[in-house]
């Protein structure tokens, strides 16, 4: 993927882009506050599946285009037609999780990077990330309240996450507008920039990560998600991906270059 042209998908709504180890998602709707559509939800989880083919990226960012908005959640105006009916709404959901799963399930570690809105079902793909940054002018809400409308279980099981049970609540059951603050002191995100430094210090902690042997990424990975799943298979699938990092190349240079005192250069295998 290195060094190629960016990639538009949903008709250029979502464009996926690279850059050296770097991927980035971007929700590119800035005139309608990247809210997203029905297409944009099944190519989101297009756009991981590319990432995954990718041999060389190790990690992932996703923002909104324009200089204002993360998302606005999905596109209200295609509910009369894609959400009319408990059929339809229905598939509409089920749209929803492939996308949410397919941010939790990527084995590469997930950085949302957030300024103005994150509401709803971009907040629901936020809380599915590993991580998220955001900007002093972020804000974010889970409106199902006020829409008459729930969200997919296992998207509220990414939203306790990310929030902890009680402000979980506060949030669904208040519909509330929660400023960046607030979301910080919630643990909701984990650190807060200036605007005009956002990307900067995204690009930055990417870079860090990206240092960092991708074997072992992944495998911490598969970890943690078996810690606060508790499931058999994941906790089968970490131990098989911890193994491996212990037979790698990776682990041998990683020795190698603590006894010389330099810099690892881990080559992901």
């Amino acid at each position: 993927m290195n060094n190629q042209p960016s990639k538009p998908l949903a008709d250029g709504q979502i464009v996926l882009s690279w850059s050296d180890s770097i991927a980035t998602i971007t929700f590119n709707r800035p005139d309608k506050k990247n809210a997203i559509t029905h297409q944009m939800w099944r190519e989101i989880v297009h756009a991981f599946e590319l990432i995954d083919q990718a041999d060389d990226i190790r990690c992932v960012l996703m923002m909104g285009g324009g200089e204002s908005d993360f998302s606005a959640g999905a596109d209200i105006g295609e509910f009369d037609s894609a959400r009319r009916d408990p059929h339809t709404a229905e598939r509409y959901e089920q749209s929803n999780s492939d996308a949410f799963r397919a941010v939790r399930e990527c084995p590469l570690p997930v950085l949302a990077v957030i300024r103005g809105i994150c509401f709803g079902g971009a907040f629901g793909l936020a809380a599915a990330a590993d991580l998220r940054i955001a900007s002093h002018t972020a804000s974010f809400s889970v409106p199902a309240g006020k829409l008459g409308l729930s969200y997919p279980a296992d998207a509220m099981v990414d939203i306790v996450e990310a929030a902890g049970p009680q402000f979980a609540r506060y949030m669904l059951y208040s519909a509330r507008r929660i400023d960046a603050a607030t979301a910080l002191d919630a643990g909701i995100i984990l650190s807060l920039h200036d605007d005009r430094d956002l990307e900067e210090s995204a690009l930055q902690l990417a870079s860090e990560i990206c240092a960092n042997a991708p074997l072992s990424n992944r495998a911490s990975k598969a970890a943690i998600r078996a810690a606060l799943s508790h499931s058999a298979d994941d906790f089968q699938k970490a131990s098989v991906l911890g193994a491996l990092t212990f037979s790698s190349r990776d682990y041998e240079e990683g020795r190698l270059a603590f006894r010389e005192r330099r810099k690892p250069v881990f080559r992901g295998s």
